[in-house]
């Protein structure tokens, strides 16, 4: 087994050095058994663990020889050595004076260590201090801090603290309280001449010991008292002047001090980094100002566990080598003294604390060394005169740990902890609250600082665990809004710059609440409180249990002691513990204090309320820089109350050159810029200095911040709130670029992230011009909060760069016009030098925009084009403003195109495709040749040629999808318009054929090729919404050809073989179009139509027959077809009567209804039509019953019954056909006709009522 393990390396920090000697073991042997203190049959758990140390190894002592005459001094007396430590010319062993932020140090030393894995931190000698208050009447006198679970104790050294007071008046309202409630003859006690001997010879007995030789030079006596004065009166003096001193006297104040190390430098490690230097964490302070005067003085820093007690301990114990162990301590006893249970618990504290398993006693009689005597840790508690339990100390330093922790609850108030001598009585003050109600206008503290820097690096080393771990948030901002409290503005601008950055880092932005956020994110609970949750399961529910006791125990002492002589004394005590004797009482006080089961962190689930909360933090960052920037004079007085006009304007009338101008500022903020500044900014900071540091931090936070409210604010359909949003958030990013010297990637990143969300906004605004009045109204309000910021922003740039992208203008043109803008910004950003690494996933997105951006631009120009032509009267020829838009709307389709191809997005490339596909339809519409009288001349080339490229357009679309299961809509919607093409082609050719340029036959063949292309694209099987049309199209096409070949049928003459050829076709597509139509329940006109011309086309036939036979035939087929048209006088007959009841029965709720019914595109009836149709029908009916008629009386062959039975049904139907009133209503008349009809169809009468009804 080793010495502490602290003694192996000179300088070496030790936490890896995981020896568990914890003390010696029973036995005594070097075994490696887990370590504890023996006490008769009870054992103490101890363990120490060096976490540095700056002594060099630990040499042997030198055995002084008997009658060695200690009060002669060494030659090497009080010079500095490392093995008594860096104060040399001090005796440290023995000192009980330690100095007064000595914790302090150790804290900013280890900062790991504080707010939770450790339960105290002090100087060694007043853990002595503590444990020993049942056994000693001398007073005791601390100042407590905590910090989240940690207490850090210190020496408050009334007499100096008094003496100090009245040189500077700090401390008046303490000393008064004291003489009113305490002391009320308070003086200052010297010294006794006794103390400053017994001193002296300590210090010349350990100089003897580390001088090898042991020679002893004697000094004249008149000096050796002088210095011995002089050693005392530096250690007394140890109230640094720092806390009240400007920055500069700090500054000399250290310089001393770092001189009087510079000898034990060797073997010192330096001050151990507390927060690794992050970029976005925010470094506070330059070297001279970090450790605020305050150093870890101590030889070496121990992490000791005391049972359960952790505690974090400075030592300055000189361990020797030599004996049967590595280490041991050494100490000086007077022979005539017998040792006393305080000496006693003080030794075996020391060589616990230490890992010394052995102690050295040399005794002496005035001074003359007569014998040495070696004792085991394990043995000091059961010396003579001394014994005591080593299990009463381990319950009075629980009861004492309990009742601070229990009582010292606000984190940044300084407790006292004090006994006065000859007490029972410790009583606890909250020194914070006292100074408070003190009627001084300004009472220092001079902890406030110490504590509050403390607090900040606490809270800056947890917030970079907190990137892992998001449960330290609640604990940071505790830390750091009890750190703002604490702190002056006026006098430390930069730890409130630095804390309030470090709250607004607190929200996260960029990322979603946990969805189980309830364990780290719950909202509620004080924010200077902490809980006292023990880690242990069973410790927690000890301390449950215990709690009902606790309080009523509390009770009980309050009142009994109300009776005691001066009450009012205890109505400023935070606690009392009424006798010292209950420490020793097993378990007397518990830490019951329960402030917040949980360090909870009030995050809102709500974006909007997080960005408010980083904004209010960065408001405050920003006043605490401004105040520290003392140019105010030079820049124009702005008043904070005064809104800053956001402004809007309508901008029809201004070109899009004048726009550009203006939009050219986006990317010259956008580049990455190349010089550093060398030159003050505008309100006059230093590059370089924390305040620009600290400023770029919060100019850029808010820009997030503003960024996030303004995305919010899109989701929600928001747009004005969204503009102005993003208004500021660019502005602050302006700010920032104007301090900034260099952009990094990231920032740079950002910013496309926003030009690009500047460009979603402008595209709403310009697709939602109707909400235009209420998009001006969330623009232009503003929040105070805002408006303080912006002024911030204005001390360092007029924030002009982006006003282009950002005001809200009246003009859609325009909007789309800036927002494609800011889309060019982004994407040029992206591809530039600084970022062509970096961002392939954000490209992406931005190309997708300006596709998208670039195909609404088109769309728009593609619109006004064809609103122009609506527009016209009359129709001449194509006008230059058409043509520039269709150029416009063009050159846009072609780049976005681009854009899509790029990212290979064929689905948006078939959209722009088919887009383009129409401008070429509107091209085509707009060469339409227009005579005078209105009517539309014959087919142009123009036409045919923008048809065409339309066709070649859509065409292309479809292959670039490829097939329908890459995206169905897209494929139907493009293949709808296809077919509709190729159909507009074909009847326009059909309807209006360019016979002056083109024969019969080329212009049927080109008809024919069109119509059956369409035909190709009719999609008869899909079930969709088209379907119905697509049938009704197909329907029409069958009709059309059908009618004609029906047409060359009748026209053509001589070549029999395209004759039979032409009837075979014209026959076919009239069957195909009837099964059509009948499929189809709202097209009774069109079915009439098309069974009309088929009765034509066998009547037509039928003229050129000669036999009975023959004929007879072609008059019964006709009449079969005229039939069938039943089925739609059905229809008519329907609808005419849904319409008789709605004009007899108008019912006012739905007259609405009705009229939007009547106005859609498949109900109501085309009277007019149906009336032409019925004058067709009636002669051609009656023309074939009589045919019939005359053709079966004048047959030569005898009647069949059958015969008979037809002919006498014809005449029948006949002489009713003509009986029929021919003004009789078109209901009636319909009527008739179903019944004729139904009288010829006896047989099939059942099948068709059933099929057609």
């Amino acid at each position: 087994m080793s010495a502490s393990a602290g003694d192996g390396e000179p300088g070496i920090p030790l936490d890896n050095a995981k020896e568990e000697i914890s003390g010696p073991t029973c036995t005594g042997e070097n075994s490696k058994h887990d370590s504890a203190a023996c006490s008769g049959s009870t054992e103490i758990k101890s363990r120490a663990v060096v976490k540095y140390s700056a002594a060099p190894p630990p040499t042997s002592y030198a055995l002084l020889q008997e009658k060695t005459d200690l009060k002669l001094p060494p030659a090497n007396w009080l010079r500095e050595n490392p093995q008594l430590g860096s104060a040399g010319t001090t005796i440290l062993g023995s000192s009980s004076k330690s100095k007064p932020f000595s914790s302090f140090g150790m804290a900013y030393d280890f900062i790991d260590c504080i707010g939770d894995d450790v339960d105290v931190v002090s100087d060694s000698e007043n853990i002595k201090k503590l444990l020993k208050i049942p056994y000693s009447k001398s007073h005791v006198s601390m100042a407590v801090h905590r910090v989240g679970r940690t207490l850090l104790l210190d020496e408050l050294d009334i007499q100096e603290l008094f003496m100090r007071s009245s040189q500077t008046g700090d401390w008046t309202w303490l000393k008064e309280f004291y003489q009113r409630l305490i002391d009320q003859k308070w003086q200052r006690k010297k010294k006794s001449k006794e103390h400053w001997y017994q001193k002296a010879i300590l210090s010349k007995f350990l100089y003897y010991s580390i001088n090898g030789d042991g020679a002893a030079e004697p000094v004249p006596d008149n000096l050796n008292e002088g210095e011995e004065e002089n050693g005392a009166e530096e250690y007394s003096s140890s109230w640094p002047t720092t806390f009240t001193s400007t920055q500069s006297d700090a500054e000399e104040s250290d310089a001393p001090k770092e001189e009087s190390v510079s000898v034990d430098s060797k073997f010192a490690l330096g001050q151990v980094t507390s927060v690794p230097k992050e970029q976005n964490l925010p470094t506070l302070f330059n070297e001279g100002e970090n450790s605020q005067g305050l150093r870890n003085d101590f030889v070496r820093n121990i992490m000791w566990t005391f049972e359960d007690i952790h505690m974090l301990v400075g030592s300055n114990m000189p361990i020797f080598g030599g004996g049967r162990y590595p280490a041991v301590s050494l100490r000086l006893r007077d022979n005539n003294k017998p040792i006393n249970i305080l000496t006693g618990i003080d030794y075996w504290l020391d060589n616990l604390m230490c890992n010394v398993p052995e102690l050295v006693m040399c005794f002496h009689v005035n001074g003359i060394v007569q014998k040495y005597e070696m004792i085991k840790t394990e043995d000091i508690p059961h010396l003579e005169n001394s014994t005591f339990s080593t299990r009463v100390v381990k319950d009075i330093a629980q009861n004492i740990l309990s009742f601070l922790k229990s009582n010292c609850t606000k984190e940044g108030h300084t407790y006292w902890l004090f006994k006065a001598s000859g007490s029972d009585i410790v009583k606890l003050y909250d020194l914070t609250t006292l100074c408070e109600e003190a009627e001084e206008e300004k009472c220092q503290n001079p902890f406030t600082l110490p504590v509050a820097v403390l607090l900040y690096k606490v809270a800056s080393n947890l917030m970079l665990k907190a990137r892992q771990n998001r449960k330290h948030y609640g604990t940071i901002r505790t830390l750091l809004l009890n750190c703002v409290k604490l702190l002056d503005q006026e006098r430390h601008p930069q730890i409130i710059a630095s804390a309030h950055y470090m709250l607004s880092e607190l929200f996260q932005l960029d990322e979603p609440p946990e969805e189980d956020g309830g364990e780290s994110l719950r909202a509620g609970g004080s924010e200077d409180s902490y809980s006292d949750e023990d880690r242990e399961v069973d410790d927690d529910e000890e301390e449950v249990g215990g709690q009902e006791e606790e309080l009523t125990e509390d009770s009980d002492e309050n009142s009994s002691y109300s009776n005691c002589s001066s009450p009012q004394d205890d109505s400023k005590a935070v606690a009392v513990i009424r006798s010292v004797g209950e420490l020793s009482v097993p378990e007397k006080y518990k830490s019951t204090h329960q402030i917040r089961p949980s360090c909870a962190f009030p995050v809102s689930q709500d974006k909007e309320e997080r960005c408010r909360h980083v904004l209010s933090y960065v408001l405050k960052g920003l006043k605490a820089v401004d105040g520290s920037i003392k140019k105010e004079s030079d820049l124009p007085a702005a008043d904070p109350n005064t809104p800053i006009p956001l402004k809007y304007e309508d901008r029809n009338a201004i070109g899009a050159c004048t726009a550009e101008k203006g939009l050219s500022l986006l990317l010259e903020r956008a580049g990455p810029l190349q010089a550093d500044q060398k030159h003050p900014t505008r309100s006059g900071m230093i590059p370089g200095s924390w305040q620009h540091h600290m400023k770029l931090q919060l100019f850029l936070k808010a820009s997030k911040a503003y960024y996030v409210l303004s995305d919010a604010a899109t989701n929600l359909l928001k747009y004005g709130r969204a503009l102005r949003y993003i208004k500021l958030s660019l502005q602050c990013y302006d700010a920032y670029c104007s301090v900034s010297g260099t952009l990094h990637p990231q920032v740079l990143h950002f910013h496309s992230q926003c030009l690009s969300l500047c460009g979603d906004i402008q595209l709403m605004l310009a697709q939602n011009a109707s909400n235009r009045a209420a998009y001006l109204e969330e623009y232009s309000y503003q929040t105070k909060e805002d408006q303080e910021i912006l002024h911030s922003l204005h001390r360092e740039s007029s924030c002009q760069a982006f006003n282009m992208a950002t005001d809200l203008a009246m003009d859609p043109e325009y909007q789309l016009f800036v927002s494609s803008k800011c889309y060019e910004a982004a994407y040029e950003l992206l591809v530039s030098e600084a970022l062509k690494d970096h961002a392939s996933d954000q490209l992406a997105q931005v190309l997708k925009r300006l596709g998208n951006i670039r195909n609404e631009m088109g769309v728009y120009y593609m619109n006004q084009s064809a609103a122009m032509q609506t527009e016209e009267e009359v129709k001449k020829s194509v006008s230059v403003a058409e043509q520039e838009m269709w150029k416009k709307s063009f050159a846009f389709f072609e780049k976005g195109m681009k854009d899509f191809e790029a990212i290979g997005d064929s689905t948006n490339t078939a959209l722009l495709l088919c887009n383009t596909g129409r401008l070429m339809r509107i091209c085509a519409q707009a060469h339409c040749a227009m005579s005078a009288d209105q009517t539309r001349g014959e087919f142009s080339p123009e036409e045919a040629l923008y048809y065409n490229k339309a066709i070649d357009y859509y065409l292309r679309a479809m292959k670039s999808l490829a097939s329908r299961e890459n995206h169905a809509a897209v494929w139907d919607s493009v293949n709808w318009e296809l077919s509709t093409t190729y159909f507009t082609l074909a009847t326009l050719l059909q309807d209006y054929a360019p016979l002056s340029r083109k024969a019969q036959e080329q212009i049927e063949r080109e008809v024919t090729e069109a119509m059956m292309k369409s035909l190709k694209y009719c999609d008869l099987q899909t079930e969709s919404a088209r379907q119905p049309l697509y049938q009704y199209r197909a329907a029409t096409i069958h009709h059309r050809l059908a009618s004609m070949y029906h047409s060359c049928f009748r026209n053509q003459v001589g070549d029999e073989h395209l004759r039979k050829q032409h009837r075979s076709l014209a026959e076919l597509h009239y069957s195909k179009a009837v099964c059509l139509f009948l499929s189809l329940k709202d097209a009774p006109c069109e079915l009439l139509r098309t069974l009309l011309e088929r009765v034509a086309f066998a009547e037509f036939t039928m003229a050129g027959q000669n036999s009975s036979a023959a004929k007879l035939k072609s008059l019964t087929g006709a009449l079969e077809i005229m039939t069938e048209t039943r089925y739609a006088f059905q229809l008519i007959h329907k609808e005419l009567q849904e319409e008789q009841i709605e004009l007899s029965e108008p019912d006012p709720a739905e007259s609405a209804e009705t009229a939007d019914v009547a106005s859609g595109p498949t109900s109501g009836l085309n009277l007019q039509e149906v009336v032409k149709l019925i004058g067709v029908f009636e002669p051609s009916f009656s023309f074939l019953l009589l045919q019939l008629i005359k053709l079966m009386t004048t047959m030569k062959r005898k009647p069949s019954n059958k015969d008979e039975e037809l002919l006498k049904t014809y005449k029948n139907v006949y002489s009713k056909l003509l009986r029929a009133e021919k003004n009789a209503p078109l209901l009636s008349r319909v009527r008739l006709y179903i019944d004729l009809l139904q009288q010829l169809t006896p047989q099939t009468e059942s099948d068709n009522t059933g099929t057609h009804s």
